[in-house]
């Protein structure tokens, strides 16, 4: 269900940036995905909608590499994604798990840093280069304002963009994201989504999002 209706026509004669192929997935020996083809829009928001228990977040989380398929491939960039390490994958695909939690007393602007992770080495510290990822991430989530108040002393939504920037500040153009808007009040749920999708519309970035509710 693609939210993002004024975005340019993708080009269906490129090799998609995410694909699945027969992807078959589950948890404890119960399978919930059975051979599952999915390819992931680009330069555009894809809603996974469903009810509970219908295997959205499933299919998002092997798609994200967080959850081995027990049979078919997930391919990202060409390449299977299973196979590619850790940072490799963190430096091209951004993932916001459900219901993420933030350690007591990390402030907002320590949150987003984390986003630079997948950059950083033994031969490669903090530079010009991360801060200004971090500050251009704040800016787009609009939680600048609060970047040194602790994450849990914020609203629901207001912490749910600060994890989204966090997201943001991984550079990534290809995003994740597994029911950014649970539990929030029906103006936050839209103003997210307003965020989101002007992602895709004026960065050119790509969203698959995890929604159970119209």
């Amino acid at each position: 269900m693609p939210l993002n209706r004024h975005s340019p026509s993708p080009d269906y004669d490129r090799q998609p940036r995410l694909r699945g192929d027969a992807v078959c997935a589950g948890y404890g020996g119960r399978q919930v995905l059975t051979n599952v083809d999915f390819t992931v829009r680009e330069g555009s928001v894809t809603v996974l909608l469903g009810p509970n228990g219908s295997g959205k977040s499933t299919l998002l989380k092997t798609l994200a590499r967080t959850l081995a398929p027990s049979a078919g491939k997930v391919f990202l960039d060409g390449s299977d994604i299973h196979r590619q390490p850790t940072r490799t994958v963190a430096q091209r695909l951004g993932i916001l798990p459900q219901s993420p939690t933030a350690p007591d007393g990390l402030t907002v602007r320590e949150l987003v840093g984390l986003g630079r992770f997948p950059y950083q080495s033994l031969m490669r510290q903090w530079s010009r280069h991360d801060e200004a990822a971090v500050e251009e991430a704040m800016r787009v989530a609009d939680v600048a304002t609060f970047a040194d108040r602790p994450v849990d002393a914020l609203s629901g939504g207001q912490r749910q963009r600060c994890w989204i920037a966090m997201v943001l500040a991984q550079e990534t153009d290809l995003l994740l994201l597994d029911e950014p808007t649970t539990f929030l009040d029906l103006k936050v749920q839209v103003d997210l989504l307003e965020l989101l999708v002007s992602l895709a519309h004026t960065q050119g970035r790509t969203l698959l999002v995890v929604l159970h509710d119209l």
